[in-house]
């Protein structure tokens, strides 16, 4: 009943520090660079990071531990495997649609494309994440994979899937220093060592982020709060060890 009661407090601080980054890029886009279109203009890049922060941390993270609910344990594995791979699927279109907005808006301004560590960070992330969801679709969903590649594709998946999750949180902090350094070095009166209000609201969307990841990386490492083998599990890795 105690790690019940301590799990669900931890999953909702998850929750609650996932809505505020959403929140705060969302604000920060909307407030201090203008809001929003999809023109080509300096309002297409606001979807940037809004989308990237929704989709590659906040929905990603969420995913990640799923499997970690404790009432989904005595429900059929198979049911939150497709929930698990659904929501990873939405996070990698909107990671996607992110990419789509930043590059039309290069484009637009004759800007080059995957120059800087950030963009660089960035495109590695959603290339090894759409690794990954393929390689999960093929290992843990097509009903005719064999057991001996599920059973050794696991730990590299679990491995891939917590890379991704660093390779986010690292491109999404990167990529709001860079924003800060580029827009309030620029074309503002107030450079980023004077600390304006915009530049402290986007420190502490970072300051967000960072403790968002520190929390899913609390929920995952608790071995208590891993979902347990069903008999039927049991049996399929008996059956690959006996096999091989």
């Amino acid at each position: 009943m105690g790690q019940s009661v301590f799990f669900y407090g931890t999953y909702v601080l998850c929750l609650c520090l996932g809505l505020l980054c959403v929140l705060f890029v969302s604000c920060w886009s909307s407030q201090w660079r203008g809001g929003f279109a999809w023109d080509g203009s300096a309002l297409q890049f606001n979807w940037h990071p809004v989308l990237m922060v929704s989709g590659l941390v906040v929905l990603y993270g969420n995913a990640v531990v799923v499997y970690r609910l404790p009432f989904t344990w005595k429900q059929r594995k198979r049911t939150w495997k497709l929930v698990h791979a659904g929501l990873m699927l939405l996070a990698l279109f909107l990671s996607i649609l992110g990419l789509c907005a930043v590059f039309d808006f290069h484009r637009s301004f004759n800007i080059p494309d995957l120059y800087s560590l950030h963009s660089w960070v960035g495109i590695c992330t959603v290339v090894v994440f759409a690794f990954q969801w393929v390689l999960g679709l093929a290992g843990f969903l097509f009903p005719y994979s064999p057991l001996w590649f599920r059973s050794t594709l696991k730990p590299v998946h679990i491995w891939i899937g917590k890379a991704v999750l660093i390779l986010s949180l690292t491109s999404s902090i990167s990529g709001i220093n860079e924003k800060l350094f580029l827009t309030l070095n620029g074309d503002t009166a107030e450079p980023y060592n004077s600390l304006p209000v915009e530049a402290k609201f986007a420190n502490f969307l970072g300051i967000l982020i960072v403790a968002f990841g520190l929390v899913v990386f609390g929920i995952l490492s608790k071995k208590k709060w891993q979902r347990p083998e069903t008999d039927n599990e049991s049996v399929h890795l008996l059956l690959n060890e006996e096999g091989t």
